[in-house]
């Protein structure tokens, strides 16, 4: 919510990103520390249920942001330009849904499918439960109300930004 009033309060550099941001209204929620996260739980960085957990973790942030997204469109419209993106935003969501589920098929429109959520090695099955939950409400009310975002996350690399935030 706090992202998306500060795109009403926010300076561009220039008149053309200022319109775009107006226009799919662009958001980017992300994470720090979670490798502080991982090393304080004991899992390797690179290791499987690392990796799965740092995905459930990903798929319920981006899931309640796009579910949250579509909330606010219920309210306030839709971004101006969902209307001529609508069917494209919504394929875009059923296959995080799909990848959420841990589907290996069922994408719609990929040319290179993407690596799905892995429940098996997920350390928490209530994360796996709570992603699952998380891209079921994005897409149900997205469906109904369109979303207020056309983006919502971006995992950016973590180099400057961990030290001026004081990450592990």
């Amino acid at each position: 919510l706090t992202l998306e009033i500060s795109v009403l309060m926010a300076q561009f550099p220039s008149k053309e990103i200022a319109l775009r941001s107006y226009e799919f209204r662009t958001l980017g929620l992300g994470y720090a520390n979670i490798g502080g996260l991982l090393m304080n739980m004991g899992f390797g960085y690179d290791s499987e249920a690392g990796r799965a957990l740092c995905g459930a973790l990903t798929a319920i942030m981006t899931g309640t942001a796009y579910a949250t997204s579509a909330e606010m469109a219920s309210e306030v419209g839709a971004f101006p330009g969902y209307k001529k993106n609508a069917k494209q935003m919504l394929r875009v969501i059923r296959n995080h849904q799909c990848a959420a589920n841990g589907n290996t098929n069922g994408y719609e429109e990929l040319s290179v499918k993407p690596v799905p959520l892995d429940h098996e090695n997920c350390p928490d099955s209530d994360l796996i439960k709570l992603s699952i939950k998380c891209w079921d409400d994005a897409r149900k009310l997205g469906e109904k109300f369109g979303f207020r975002n056309a983006q919502v996350s971006v995992i950016a690399p973590t180099g400057t930004i961990g030290l001026v935030m004081d990450c592990d």
